[in-house]
C-alpha cells in the first residue's frame, strides 16, 4: 500500500518538478536581452546587476522614462514576470521596445537567472 501511495504522489508531483525554475536555461534566454542590457553597466537599457528587489526606475546613471520612474514598482518575481510578458501592458509609456515573452516557463527561467546576478 505504501508503494502505491508513494507512486501516486510522485505522479502528481512530477509536473510541479518540471515547472521548476532553471537559471541555466534563463542564461541562454538572456542572450536575446544582451542587445540592450548588461550586468555592471548601462547600455541602451539599464544595468541589470542586482535588478531583483530594486525599485523600478532608480538605477544610477540611466535615463528612465517618467512612466517607469513614477510606476512605484519594485522588481520582485511577480512584477518581473508581468513585465517580461508585456512591458507596455504593465507600464504604459515605457521606453523598452520589447513585445514580451509569452512562455511562462521561459519567463520563470529568465527571472531565475536574473536572481543569480546580484
Amino acid at each position: 500500500m505504501r508503494q502505491f501511495i508513494l507512486g501516486a504522489a510522485l505522479v502528481l508531483l512530477a509536473p510541479l518538478a518540471a515547472q521548476a525554475q532553471d537559471a541555466a536555461a534563463g542564461e541562454k534566454l538572456f542572450s536575446q536581452c544582451k542587445a540592450c542590457h548588461a550586468f555592471g553597466k548601462n547600455g541602451v537599457g539599464p544595468d541589470l546587476k542586482g535588478v531583483v528587489g530594486r525599485k523600478a526606475g532608480t538605477h544610477e546613471g540611466y535615463n528612465y522614462s517618467a512612466a517607469l520612474k513614477d510606476s512605484g514598482l519594485t522588481w520582485d518575481e511577480a512584477t518581473m514576470h508581468k513585465w517580461l510578458a508585456n512591458p507596455k501592458g504593465l507600464v504604459s509609456g515605457t521606453k523598452m521596445i520589447y513585445a514580451g515573452l509569452k512562455d511562462d516557463k521561459k519567463i520563470d527561467d529568465l527571472v531565475a537567472y536574473l536572481k543569480t546576478q546580484q
